[in-house]
């Protein structure tokens, strides 16, 4: 299976680049003790028109500036959705706006998750904590349309089941036999009956064809080794796996070098890279 990347900034011109541009909070939910959903929409109207992987840099004026993974398919339009973790100064911040406060919007930036390349194939999504977030980009736009793709599995891991992000969409995408979700927690709770272990315990439970397989990957960098391994054993093929690099998001554009990994810059040459080119970067995997 022959595979590339699209690697380029957006298509948006000059200052589009550097200043936000204003945008306002539609609506707000909670989805765990520590991450709430925005639905945010463009004050000039403009659809975001962005690729499932891609990340914004959001402005909380007063606070500064940080990337964050966009988690809305490109299907869902009027709006794209942003789940943020409460982990600092801005995202605290960003946890007590309201509906109709306005925040800034640069982006969409990196190269996102090449969706061509899963038509026609099976898709294996498998996330690890927040990096549900991006992976739902991914879920969104293959259900949105979903007779172009063969089967739609995922296998996600949280710490407890109070982690499980957009616990209710998860309850729909499994009804109707047509998708497989397994899901798992580190750690039981009462009231759990599901299983008990770290992601890769789910992936005895799957049987797959590697060469009809594609995988969409994000979690925690340390997931990374243990899940390439299995999918190794399994035989699916490194130019078939995409993972992202999404926690080495910076500036969005390659400027300021704290993305960068050896020669390459994540903000502009990732969040996404084949397992084949991420192990050739150090520590990436």
């Amino acid at each position: 299976m022959t595979t590339s990347l699209v690697r380029s900034f957006p298509s948006r011109a000059g200052e589009r680049l550097y200043a936000p541009e204003p945008a306002r909070i539609v609506r707000t939910r909670k989805l765990t003790e520590l991450e709430r959903l925005f639905e945010i929409e463009l004050n000039d109207g403009r659809e975001l028109d962005h690729r499932p992987g891609q990340f914004v840099q959001v402005s909380v004026f007063g606070f500064g500036e940080a990337p964050i993974s966009i988690c809305s398919s490109p299907a869902k339009r009027g709006a794209f959705e942003l789940c943020v973790r409460n982990m600092g100064g801005l995202t605290a911040a960003m946890h007590r706006l309201r509906e109709g406060d306005v925040i800034g919007i640069r982006g969409p930036f990196g190269n996102g998750f090449p969706m061509q390349c899963m038509a026609k194939m099976d898709c294996l999504i498998v996330s690890g904590g927040i990096g549900m977030a991006p992976l739902r980009s991914v879920l969104t736009t293959v259900l949105a349309d979903r007779d172009q793709f063969r089967r739609l599995i995922l296998l996600y891991g949280s710490r407890t089941p109070g982690d499980i992000l957009f616990a209710d969409e998860i309850e729909s995408w499994s009804q109707g036999g047509r998708n497989e979700v397994l899901l798992s927690v580190d750690r039981a709770a009462e009231g759990w009956d599901g299983h008990v272990g770290v992601v890769t315990t789910l992936f005895p439970k799957v049987k797959l064809d590697p060469k009809s397989t594609v995988v969409a990957l994000c979690g925690p960098p340390v997931m990374y080794r243990f899940v390439l391994a299995e999918l190794s054993a399994l035989r699916v093929p490194d130019s078939q796996i995409f993972l992202s690099l999404e926690r080495r998001m910076k500036c969005g554009m390659g400027k300021c070098g704290h993305c960068q990994i050896d020669d390459r810059c994540v903000c502009v040459d990732g969040p996404v890279f084949t397992a084949e080119e991420a192990k050739t970067l150090r520590e990436s995997v």
